[in-house]
């Protein structure tokens, strides 16, 4: 068979089979359906919704927000009687963002009003058919980092060299309030922290959540941290050291957050103005801005709150029979006699009432009914891990502290 007649043969066999593979293929696509693409976000479909994204201005209200877009003042009306355990209109806040879920025909009607109270917390007032009002919470997952820094000049800009959260400048002074004095760091301080941040869906930073070890190096003295909860029901986390002491002093180190001293507890001053004259300083100034709260530095009964010649508005505290304290020069108290204060309670403000040639706070220590240098003063800690929980303890650490060890400073 020549090579004409053979190709000729065989022609109409590739073409049956060409069409039977067209129709299979043509056959597989007609029963090929579009699947449609579902965007969840706050539990509902925002794809069947016309999509309102927005934040609360100044002089919004939630009836002016949902007028505008065809609901009536009866349901706002109903919203706002109805449901203020769940959503309170009128405590929506500027700058706050919400959400309108629309109906996607030519009304263009809002059905699903969404307040986000903070990050992660929102409320959902859903205006179909019969309201309903509920708050939920987005998916929070943490995340363990660790982060070290040397210090140049201030714990605070070490932070922010590093990128790190200004919270976490806050947490960590309030860990070392006891033990380290922040208005006297050394260029070489430094530090090492492992702690858990927050994200929001798994990918939105939401901030700093805690930290769950420390270590302070200050003076060249180290100083480890670890946040430990006893296991019993009414107990609240605490940071001890390595040796289960805890870090907490019954004194703060000073009344006031990130100030500086501006003049010290000093017998032998003398002062040119006075014509250099013997006017000893038995307290010691921490200037800030005017209007910074200034804390009381341990638990005690307010025994003087009064304004009286050279110490303007002051207010004494006695907080045990060895122990007293005083500051002076306050703009405003805001405590009284016979009023019980905790550690770390606002007691009033930094001014300069009485004989002051500025804004701070001349903070007075007594032991005894004399005045001394808390800064001078070995001061008594506070309790310690109690010995039935030191087995859970030093387990709990270890890991903790070798992988504090293992963090460079680099």
């Amino acid at each position: 068979m020549t090579k004409l007649k053979k190709l000729a043969f065989l022609l109409p066999i590739f073409c049956l089979l060409f069409a039977c593979t067209k129709e299979i293929k043509d056959e597989e696509l007609s029963v090929i359906e579009e699947i449609p693409i579902v965007v969840e976000e706050y539990g509902y479909n925002i794809g069947d919704f016309n999509i309102v994204r927005d934040t609360i201005r100044s002089g919004d209200t939630f009836g002016d927000i949902l007028d505008v877009y065809g609901v009536s003042n009866q349901k706002i009306l109903e919203v706002a009687s109805k449901f203020r355990d769940s959503f309170d209109v009128r405590r929506i806040r500027v700058g706050r963002p919400y959400v309108l879920l629309n109906s996607k025909d030519s009304l263009n009607t809002t059905q699903v009003f969404i307040y986000e109270k903070n990050k992660v917390d929102y409320a959902v007032v859903d205006l179909r058919d019969s309201l309903n009002c509920y708050t939920r919470s987005k998916p929070v997952s943490y995340v363990e980092k660790i982060a070290s820094g040397i210090i140049t000049s201030s714990l605070s800009q070490t932070m922010e060299e590093q990128n790190l959260s200004p919270i976490m400048t806050d947490q960590l002074a309030q860990i070392y309030a006891w033990t380290v004095n922040f208005f006297h760091l050394q260029p070489g301080d430094r530090f090492k922290v492992v702690y858990t941040e927050k994200f929001i869906n798994d990918t939105i930073p939401a901030g700093l959540e805690s930290i769950k070890a420390s270590y302070f190096e200050h003076r060249g003295k180290s100083l480890y941290a670890f946040n430990y909860k006893i296991d019993t029901l009414n107990a609240v986390p605490d940071f001890f050291d390595e040796k289960a002491d805890n870090l907490r002093r019954a004194f703060l180190k000073a009344p006031v957050k990130f100030s500086r001293v501006s003049s010290k507890y000093n017998l032998s001053r003398r002062i040119k103005y006075y014509g250099y004259k013997l006017r000893p300083h038995k307290g010691t100034d921490f200037a800030a801005p005017m209007g910074t709260p200034i804390l009381a530095t341990a638990d005690g009964v307010v025994s003087k709150s009064e304004r009286r010649g050279g110490n303007g508005n002051y207010v004494k505290i006695r907080h045990n029979g060895t122990y007293d304290t005083q500051y002076l020069h306050m703009k405003k108290r805001n405590v009284k006699v016979g009023d019980y204060v905790r550690q770390g309670e606002v007691i009033g403000w930094i001014g300069m009432t009485g004989n002051s040639g500025g804004p701070h706070v001349c903070y007075r220590f007594w032991k005894n009914g004399k005045q001394v240098d808390p800064f001078k003063e070995d001061l008594p800690l506070s309790k310690p891990l109690p010995e039935e929980f030191h087995s859970d303890y030093f387990a709990f650490i270890l890991p903790l502290q070798e992988e504090l060890d293992c963090i460079s400073f680099d």
